[in-house]
């Protein structure tokens, strides 16, 4: 049959459909075994990015046709969600997260993971090791985004580092800062979520009891996915700090600019990560996610 089931968004409707399978179009055609929700996929239907179609970017699938790659066929991959235009400077780098022109899977301009098939190029694909289950690999994605991080600040084992917010995503960048850092400290709302992050050696705490934190630490990384977030991290930084954005959330945040006048403060987005770093780590299993 040439249909498949796809989640799929329509303004802020959204509804599971029978959609045609997608056209290769040169491109690897990929069967997936399972996708993992994100904030990212909550908030597009709330309206951020005004995006229409299947929705979904994080996945590990099967991948049934290459003609670039033959050998990828029958593996089990996960993929780049970015597609560049292939003929700008970044592109022609080999990096096209930031190419004008690029598609981003699920997200703008082509349909995603929440589906049974995607197509993606060969050159986007990563092959998982035998010894990464299908429940890790899914995460490789969010996984790649927090350790992306030290793409954008450097952190050393002196360097004092927050995380704002105890969902998946701030539960991954705690475990991944907790590699380089000796101190880190998750602030999240959720008990049982933060009790994840102290397996990791990561200290914790609830956001209501932070005061004694003011202005305290050299980086925080705001992953709450909310405004509130962002608050809190700026209460935590200290003087000549850096607030790292993870966070995708429709909407507008309130901010109070003259701190970050007087205290010199540094804001630093952080978007997608790379992913064959993140399957190193799973593989190596310097980082679990079971």
């Amino acid at each position: 049959m040439n249909v498949m089931k796809a989640l799929r968004v329509d303004g802020q409707r959204i509804s599971l459909e029978d959609i045609p399978k997608p056209e290769r179009n040169g491109e690897a055609f990929v069967r997936v075994i399972k996708s993992g929700i994100c904030n990212t996929d909550l908030e597009i239907v709330r309206g951020y990015a005004g995006f229409n179609g299947t929705i979904g970017h994080e996945f590990v699938g099967v991948v049934e046709a290459s003609e670039e790659r033959p050998e990828l066929t029958g593996r089990r991959v996960v993929g780049e969600i970015n597609v560049g235009c292939g003929n700008c400077d970044l592109c022609r780098a080999g990096d096209s997260r930031h190419c004008a022109g690029r598609s981003v899977l699920g997200i703008h301009g082509r349909d995603g993971a929440h589906a049974e098939f995607l197509t993606l190029p060969s050159q986007n694909l990563i092959e998982v090791p035998d010894n990464v289950s299908n429940n890790s690999a899914v995460f490789a994605e969010p996984l790649a985004a927090a350790y992306g991080i030290f793409e954008r600040v450097d952190i050393d084992r002196a360097t004092k580092v927050a995380i704002v917010g105890d969902g998946k995503l701030g539960l991954l960048c705690a475990m991944t800062m907790r590699l380089r850092a000796d101190s880190v400290l998750l602030v999240g709302k959720h008990r049982e979520k933060l009790k994840i992050g102290e397996k990791f050696g990561v200290e914790t705490a609830l956001a209501e009891k932070i005061q004694e934190r003011t202005r305290s630490f050299d980086v925080v990384v705001e992953a709450s996915g909310s405004a509130s977030g962002f608050s809190a991290a700026s209460g935590l930084v200290k003087p000549r700090g850096q607030i790292v954005l993870k966070s995708t959330f429709h909407g507008f945040i309130e901010w109070e600019s003259s701190r970050f006048v007087v205290d010199e403060l540094s804001i630093v987005g952080s978007r997608c990560g790379r992913l064959a770093p993140a399957i190193d780590l799973l593989a190596s299993n310097r980082i679990s996610v079971e």
